[in-house]
């Protein structure tokens, strides 16, 4: 079977596909948090719709247990550089996030959040992502995000390399 055709729509975004793994481990910050480091796979894949499929994968870099999971789907306005970032977390959040890709970056704001009845406090209120190609060809992300006892501050930092198209 040959592989889907990527849908017109979404070559704006075609520059992250793939499979990416962090080099090095990220590196995670917040006020109420130790700082701590973690490794991190992604894929960012299509079936020929008109959106990417992600998955973000991450482990403690020593013991390599499992730890944050995400996936969802990216979504380009057709015509436009508008985009959408749907996020299902495995910490029981639910995230809709919009902004615009400009060339080899992407940036994205909370625009709805919601959570499990039992989740953890403090509650995310806002997040902000930002992703981008850098010089070297490597994938980078950025988050920042709000809770309830914290204003907005950068959480996360990481950078990926492609191990596979």
């Amino acid at each position: 079977m040959e592989p889907p055709k990527l849908n017109p729509v979404v070559e704006p975004l075609s520059w992250m596909l793939g499979t990416w793994l962090s080099e090095p481990p990220g590196v995670g910050t917040f006020p109420t948090l130790q700082p701590f480091q973690y490794l991190e796979e992604v894929h960012i894949s299509h079936v020929g719709q008109p959106m990417l499929n992600f998955s973000f994968n991450s482990f403690h870099p020593e013991t390599h247990k499992p730890m944050h999971r995400e996936c969802g789907f990216i979504r380009l306005k057709p015509d436009t550089n508008k985009v959408a970032f749907v996020s299902a977390q495995n910490t029981g959040v639910v995230e809709v996030e919009e902004g615009e890709v400009n060339g080899q970056e992407l940036c994205v704001s909370s625009h709805s959040i919601s959570r499990i009845s039992f989740a953890k406090e403090p509650h995310v209120q806002q997040i902000t992502r930002k992703f981008r190609l850098n010089s070297e060809g490597k994938l980078e992300q950025t988050v920042s995000m709000a809770t309830t006892t914290q204003p907005m501050t950068q959480h996360l930092h990481i950078t990926y390399k492609k191990v596979t198209p």
